[in-house]
């Protein structure tokens, strides 16, 4: 059953640039069976990556920035694929892909409030020490991944419009009928250089939310200002 003021998301919802798709995306739902297990994320906080051509500004953040490689094969399309990547070699983090046919993007999903399959979501999470709060169990990319039972390699590519199942999972992205407001950006969170400053006003929140990730600063980026909120 579809909760309230959600709809099943579409390609069409995601085939605009990523920069433009990505605030629309706070407070949708995805909902993974893994392993027979259903969890299901309220999105908090998203953040917007271009890759090469992609739009009128080009994004040297984004794993496709140099163009179209086995790593990032996903992010070229079709909207509503998930790529999954392996971050610092332990994290899976999870991304939609949103752009335009023949261009490369993709939104990551940095933090969500875990609404349905909490006891799932904290065994993933905390199932070799004490389980900590609840607001943490994806309260960053990664811990989202892992709390809705996503991993590299095996679910990158994952259909979240069309809903088919790829090693044991099932992944479906709800989308919110009328978009929220207000929505606060700013810059993304540990990216390096310039691409981690407010020339990339690219990360996308729910102002106040608690699972909203911490923000800091990644290597080399200065000269970012406050916080905006977008009515």
């Amino acid at each position: 059953m579809i909760p309230d003021g959600l709809r099943p998301g579409t390609r069409s919802d995601l085939s605009a640039l990523p920069v433009d798709v990505a605030p629309t995306l706070l407070g949708a739902h995805l909902i993974v069976e893994a392993g027979g297990e259903r969890v299901v994320a309220r999105l908090t906080e998203v953040e917007a990556y271009h890759g090469v051509g992609t739009g009128e500004i080009p994004d040297p953040g984004s794993h496709a920035r140099s163009g179209r490689s086995a790593r990032n094969a996903t992010m070229w399309g079709p909207p509503g694929h998930l790529y999954v990547y392996l971050s610092h070699g332990i994290h899976s983090c999870v991304n939609v892909v949103c752009a335009p046919a023949g261009v490369a993007g993709g939104v990551l999903l940095r933090g969500a409030e875990i609404v349905e399959g909490e006891e799932v979501a904290a065994q993933r999470r905390f199932a070799t020490r004490a389980v900590g709060h609840v607001r943490d169990l994806a309260r960053g990319p990664g811990r989202l991944g892992q709390s809705l039972g996503l991993r590299h390699a095996a679910h990158d590519g994952i259909d979240a419009v069309a809903g088919m199942g790829r090693a044991g999972a099932v992944a479906r992205l709800l989308m919110r009928e009328e978009p929220l407001a207000p929505v606060a950006t700013g810059p993304r969170v540990g990216v390096a250089g310039i691409a981690g400053t407010d020339a990339y006003p690219w990360r996308f929140w729910i102002p106040g939310d608690p699972t909203v990730s911490a923000f800091r600063w990644g290597r080399g980026a200065e000269g970012a200002r406050p916080a905006a909120v977008l009515d």
